[in-house]
C-alpha cells in the first residue's frame, strides 16, 4: 500500500488562532493517485493541535474561551520560569488536545461529518509559520 507525505505551509496569529484546514487536505487527497485509505494529519511543533469541530464562530469563540478556563494564559508556568519565553500554557494545552487526527477517506473524499472540518489551532503566544504534515496510506 502506498505512503504518501504532503506538506502544508500556515501563517498565524498565535494566542489560541483556529484555522480551518479541511479544504487543504481534500484537496491534497485529490491530487493522489490513490482513493480509499486514511490521512493522519500532524503538526509540526510542540505548541499546535489539529482536531476536528464545526467549524462555525460561535464554537471557535468557545473553543477559546474553554482553554482559557482551563489553562489560563494569565498564570506562571514553571516552564516560563526556565525559558523565559511565557507560553508555558501553549504547551500543555497542545499536549491535552494532542498534536494529530488521522481521517479515512473514500471515493477521494474525506469521510467527516456534514458540520465536521479539520482544524489546526496555534496555542503560541505569538505569530508563527507553520507545518503541517499530511501522511496518506492507501490505494
Amino acid at each position: 500500500m502506498p505512503v504518501y507525505a504532503k506538506y502544508l505551509k500556515l501563517n498565524t496569529k498565535g494566542r489560541t488562532d483556529i484555522i480551518d484546514i479541511t479544504q487543504m487536505v481534500q484537496e491534497s487527497l485529490s491530487a493522489l493517485e490513490i482513493s480509499r485509505g486514511v490521512v493522519t494529519v500532524f503538526v509540526i511543533g510542540s505548541t499546535g493541535s489539529v482536531t476536528t469541530i464545526e467549524f462555525e464562530p460561535a464554537l471557535v469563540a468557545d473553543m477559546k474561551r474553554f482553554f482559557e478556563d482551563i489553562i489560563s494564559s494569565k498564570k506562571e508556568y514553571e516552564h516560563d520560569r526556565t525559558w523565559g519565553d511565557a507560553n508555558g500554557y501553549s504547551h500543555i494545552r497542545a499536549s491535552l488536545l494532542g498534536p494529530s487526527v488521522t481521517v479515512p477517506f473514500d471515493d477521494k473524499k474525506l469521510c467527516l461529518g456534514t458540520w465536521q472540518q479539520i482544524i489546526f489551532i496555534d496555542f503560541d503566544n505569538r505569530a508563527r509559520s507553520r507545518n503541517i504534515m499530511l501522511q496518506f496510506i492507501g490505494e
